[in-house]
């Protein structure tokens, strides 16, 4: 499970704070499918926050498909690889265009960062092996 730290000067609110770094663990792959996550009570007590707060961020990440709730044994990170393989795409994509969008300011064409994405795979596969 991945230490969630909440920031009390933050503007965003502390159930947001919650959602946001649990979903990154779940997609991130930090925190594995099937995975039990701490009950509502108990995260609560180790937050020092409202039984409410961690509610309203586990009915957040459950209505996002990232949490499965089973009565009586806990919530538990969803198991459906499919719908993180999705999410995951749609971050590389916004990735993607935020890449595009530097190209664009610095004029570089598509084919230069094909370049420089192929030239860095390579060097990561090499690193790797």
């Amino acid at each position: 499970m991945i230490s969630i730290v909440l920031a009390n000067s933050s503007q965003t609110p502390l159930y947001k704070q919650i959602t946001e770094q649990i979903k990154r663990g779940i997609l991130d792959g930090k925190i594995e499918p099937g995975e039990s996550l701490p009950s509502i009570r108990v995260l609560a007590s180790e937050l020092g926050i409202s039984v409410i707060t961690t509610k309203r961020a586990y009915d957040e990440l459950e209505d996002e498909g990232l949490l499965e709730t089973v009565p009586g044994k806990g919530c538990f990170a969803a198991g459906n690889n499919e719908l993180l393989r999705e999410r995951r795409l749609r971050m590389l994509e916004e990735l993607l265009e935020e890449a595009l969008s530097q190209a664009d300011y610095l004029d570089l064409s598509v084919k230069d960062l094909v370049t420089m994405i192929t030239t860095l795979k390579e060097e990561t596969d090499g690193i790797s092996t």
